[in-house]
């Protein structure tokens, strides 16, 4: 494991703290969200490993970028990781309920440990966890706040514009 670099990173959702190595970006941190997130100690702050990583979110934010295409580092559990791959095949634009993600991965009574693992998603946005909604089509968690999500559904469904 290399050395962890990050940056502060302006959006129109608020500041985006970005984090990773050499293996690739390992966290995506809305510093407005509910559970404030400070830089560790040991990482450098440098925004170079990061220029990619801004030019798809800035993209994504003006419309023009469905899918990212970044090397990510996780680091979780089998079952978050089987969550978080299976967050990444949600296309742009839809929604599915947590129960429908426990059945795409092939453990149809787990809605609640989907949800648990969507909530510790590291790389909102980019893994798109906010894609996911409750059985009954209502907006439920989202680190960055209800709020965020319903902006970020209503770019993708193209009734919002950040411009």
């Amino acid at each position: 494991m290399g050395l962890m670099s990050y940056t502060i990173m302006k959006s129109p959702i608020g500041p985006l703290m970005l984090a990773g190595d050499d293996r690739g970006l390992s966290l995506v941190h809305f510093m407005a969200g509910r559970r404030p997130k400070s830089p560790q100690r040991d990482w450098a702050e440098d925004k170079t490993p990061f220029k990619e990583v801004v030019r798809q979110l800035e993209a994504y934010f003006d419309g023009k970028l469905k899918d990212f295409e970044l090397p990510l580092c996780l680091d979780g559990t089998a079952f978050q990781l089987l969550v978080w791959n299976n967050l990444r095949k949600i296309p742009y634009g839809e929604t599915v309920s947590y129960g429908q993600l426990a059945k795409r991965i092939g453990s149809p009574d787990a809605a609640r440990a989907v949800g648990l693992a969507n909530g510790s998603n590291p790389i909102p946005i980019i893994i798109p966890c906010h894609r996911v909604i409750g059985s009954n089509g209502n907006l439920t968690g989202f680190g960055g706040g209800l709020p965020l999500k319903k902006k970020l559904l209503a770019l993708e469904s193209r009734q919002l514009s950040f411009l």
